[in-house]
């Protein structure tokens, strides 16, 4: 569970999941796909994402949050299917994933080929349900989602840089991470009601500084430490900060882009929690980054 989170909010993001993932494993499911969905879902990471969707909506109202939890759901399961695919031998072939085998390691290439595409269909389950009970907010909420996961500048638009000659970095880091930052903060406010196009700045913003700090990490931290292989970007010849702008340049990015984040809240009635939370984050990636920087 994400430490940015209060209590409140990390029940409800499991409780989500979990209700997502039970619709999944019905009686009639492969016993293997369902596992290896499970395995990709649970336990969860920081739960970020979904952290910065509830808190935004939160900050607008959160006046049905029944919807605000099923968009918490698909944005994470979206998350966990691509981690799922990026694991994958045709990707980085990662051994480890948050401490424990990748899907592919625990169940084959195949299963995690599925898990990965079933937890994408299971998303957009969770808000064709969400439409049925809010047509209008559940339509902004799929297609926010469907334009943030896919082309032309969502995080299938992240991972194909990877395979073009030339990248350009900044676009590169707003298609691969920064898009699902994008669609928390703005599939939060549509959930409350609120009106999504005042809040793409906040998402990008902090997408670009988790963005550098996980290149920051992948230059210099430990894999036993973060539960995954380090050193992939410099392996698989992928942009990184580290190696464009230096340590102590990358440092700088990031905390330009937390500053910027704090900046660009919009009004709304929880704006001064919404700030709390994002100096937290602030707190959390930024202070021990520059002590590695003088080993």
């Amino acid at each position: 569970m994400s430490s940015l989170a209060g209590p409140r909010l990390s029940r409800r993001i499991e409780a989500a999941l979990d209700r997502a993932l039970a619709r999944a494993g019905g009686a009639d499911a492969p016993p293997r796909l369902a596992e290896a969905m499970v395995h990709a879902v649970v336990p969860g990471g920081a739960r970020i994402r979904p952290t910065i969707l509830l808190s935004v909506a939160r900050a607008c109202g959160d006046d049905r949050p029944e919807i605000s939890d099923a968009a918490a759901a698909a944005l994470e399961l979206i998350h966990c299917a691509s981690l799922v695919h990026d694991d994958m031998p045709c990707f980085d072939d990662a051994d480890t994933r948050r401490g424990k085998p990748s899907v592919h390691r625990a169940y084959g290439e195949a299963l995690a080929l599925l898990a990965g595409d079933s937890l994408i269909i299971l998303a957009f389950e969770e808000l064709a349900r969400a439409a049925l009970l809010a047509p209008e907010r559940g339509a902004q909420l799929m297609m926010i989602l469907a334009r943030t996961s896919g082309m032309p500048g969502g995080i299938c638009a992240g991972q194909g840089w990877e395979s073009e000659p030339r990248i350009d970095l900044a676009a590169y880091h707003r298609a691969k991470t920064a898009a699902l930052f994008v669609a928390a903060t703005q599939m939060g406010a549509a959930a409350a009601g609120a009106e999504p196009e005042a809040w793409p700045d906040l998402g990008a913003r902090i997408g670009e500084a988790f963005q550098v700090a996980d290149d920051l990490r992948d230059a210099l931290g430990d894999a036993d430490a973060l539960g995954k292989p380090v050193g992939q970007d410099l392996r698989n010849g992928r942009p990184n900060a580290v190696q464009a702008l230096g340590v102590e340049g990358a440092v700088r990015r990031l905390e330009d882009s937390l500053s910027g984040a704090i900046a660009s809240i919009p009004s709304c009635p929880g704006e001064a929690e919404l700030c709390a939370l994002v100096r937290l984050t602030a707190r959390k990636l930024v202070p021990v980054l520059p002590v590695r920087t003088t080993a």
